[in-house]
């Protein structure tokens, strides 16, 4: 609490003794009653000045008690909201906002329902509309399992002492049912046995020959390349801690330590460098890039508890058609860190409010950006904080900025050119309207409070965070970055923490090459399988670029044949 206001200055009534006392008695009376007088009076100023700054100081008192309990009481709803309550940020007031899944769901016709089936046989096609016709539509049909997968197919003949029809006459095949059912073949591990033949002279008297085995991804280990590339999809994509994929390979016949696959990650990571470095070039030439950190625990670290949280910084982005996403450790969450990943950068950035990225904005040619989703963030949690059925004034700037959110949602298909006059048409009044709500809110809450606080970051990052309107193709948030970090957070879950800095920064080189992958639509698995085969034997940069997510097709990857 802050100290009590100290206490006003007091005009006290001033008394002069003369130079030289009256010798008359009366005349000293009068003297002594004026001088008593006069203490009296200022015993009274004083009196009347020290309760008013009392009942001030008592004041100021309660309103800082009563804040500080709101801002408890805030902080224990909060906390008891993270720990048990749900992880949506929707609310009641925002309506149908972000409901769309439901409303889709329930827009859907039986006609949709049932072209979704898989199609029946041409001579099967005509008892099925009869069928059709008797019986009422049917809603929620499975989905047909992805023509990709492969077929095999079971045979089920009726008994050939069935085959007779009751007229005596033997039947003739008409048709068939085709239904279909997911399976899966158990993980499949063996042995690739190189064998190298060997030449020599029949005479002895030249060396022998030998065929030169081609080069590997790591040539000092017998982890073959499609090992590898599994090896970095179940950790790095499906979040298995090393631990559980050496039970795996156990209980299939393969005893390999989680210290050997720890190696086999961290030397794939240091193979697979040049393609970090030139995702990190195309990054750059993009004209927006999102960028935000989370933490990581490195246990070995020079001058570092292991208890010591690290940093992940990630960076989402790219040209048209070539998005990346980038993560790269680093120790520190200082400013220096986005100054070095972004060195040369010139373009839009958006992040949250975080000041690291203070020095970075300033630098000529980099316009910054502020994210929106935060601010919204931070109103959701003012309007948990408020009593049960009770609407407050979070929720009228939720609904606000659920407008804007609106008119991004209704031209997300539109052309540049037409987001941009969407935004300068909607997007500009109904942020005017959100400012002016908040200049009038901000001075009538406590700033210490869910709301005060909510509306104190809104107002200082207000420039940067309406700049997205300045063009069609600038994003309103940093969910973008947001939904990249979302893997490695839950891949942290499983594995908590890396050994040593340099096994994070192969885990950062493999978690931008497998999500960059994903982000151009490649199954992970099978480019890392081409990756880890194809890599070793490149000698030039074109060729390592011909690896990169976008220079290859889905099809070319799936139609590659295992060895």
């Amino acid at each position: 609490m802050k100290s009590p206001p100290k206490p006003p200055e007091i005009e006290l009534p001033e008394f002069v003794l003369p130079a030289v006392l009256p010798d008359d008695v009366n005349a000293l009376k009068r003297l002594l009653q004026a001088q008593q007088d006069a203490m009296a009076a200022a015993q009274q100023a004083m009196q009347q000045a020290m309760e008013q700054a009392l009942h001030e100081a008592r004041q100021v008192a309660m309103r800082e008690a009563h804040d500080y309990i709101i801002r408890m009481i805030e902080q224990s709803v909060l906390a008891r909201h993270r720990m048990f309550g749900a992880s949506s940020e929707q609310l009641a007031c925002q309506g149908r906002l972000f409901d769309e899944a439901e409303v889709l769901a329930q827009s859907s016709t039986d006609e949709q329902d049932i072209a979704a089936l898989p199609a029946t046989t041409p001579a099967a096609q005509p008892a099925a509309d009869a069928a059709q016709d008797k019986q009422p539509k049917a809603r929620g049909k499975r989905a047909p399992l992805s023509e990709a997968l492969k077929r095999v197919d079971i045979v089920h003949d009726v008994p050939e002492d069935e085959r007779t029809c009751p007229c005596g006459t033997p039947m003739v095949e008409i048709g068939q049912d085709v239904s279909e059912q997911l399976d899966i073949v158990p993980m499949q591990i063996r042995v690739l046995r190189h064998i190298r033949k060997r030449y020599g002279c029949p005479g002895s008297e030249h060396a022998p020959v030998t065929a030169v085995l081609p080069a590997q991804p790591l040539p000092k280990s017998n982890a073959s390349a499609d090992f590898l590339a599994m090896l970095l999809t179940v950790k790095y994509v499906d979040g298995l801690p090393l631990a559980r994929f050496e039970n795996v390979l156990e209980r299939h016949g393969a005893a390999v330590p989680r210290q050997t696959l720890a190696r086999w990650a961290s030397g794939a990571g240091r193979l697979l460098q040049p393609l970090h470095n030139l995702m990190r070039d195309a990054l750059l030439d993009g004209a927006v890039i999102h960028m935000d950190e989370t933490v990581v625990q490195v246990l070995k670290e020079a001058g570092r508890k292991a208890s010591t949280q690290s940093y992940m910084w990630v960076q989402t982005g790219g040209p048209p058609g070539k998005p990346v996403v980038l993560y790269d450790y680093d120790a520190s969450r200082g400013a220096q860190v986005p100054l070095r990943l972004l060195d040369g950068y010139r373009g839009y950035l958006m992040t949250d409010g975080y000041t690291g990225y203070a020095k970075l904005a300033h630098i000529e040619g980099v316009e910054h950006l502020v994210c929106f989703a935060h601010v919204r963030r931070r109103f959701v949690e003012a309007a948990r904080v408020q009593p049960k059925g009770k609407r407050g004034r979070a929720e009228d700037e939720i609904e606000l900025i659920g407008k804007m959110y609106g008119i991004e949602s209704e031209h997300a298909d539109v052309t540049v050119e037409a987001r941009t006059l969407a935004r300068q048409r909607l997007s500009i009044p109904a942020l005017e309207a959100l400012k002016a709500w908040m200049d009038k809110t901000l001075p009538t809450v406590t700033p210490k409070s869910a709301l005060g606080k909510a509306l104190a970051y809104m107002h200082k990052y207000w420039n940067r965070l309406t700049r997205y309107t300045e063009r069609g193709d600038l994003p309103i948030d940093n969910n973008r970055c947001e939904n990249a970090i979302r893997p490695f957070v839950i891949g942290r879950k499983a594995w908590l923490f890396s050994d040593t800095p340099a096994g994070a920064h192969a885990s950062a080189v493999i978690y931008s090459l497998v999500e960059t992958a994903k982000a151009n639509g490649l199954e992970p698995y099978t480019w890392l399988r081409r990756v880890m085969r194809s890599l070793p034997l490149a000698t030039t940069v074109d060729e390592v670029e011909a690896l990169l997510p976008w220079n290859l097709h889905s099809h070319d990857l799936a139609s590659e044949t295992v060895p």
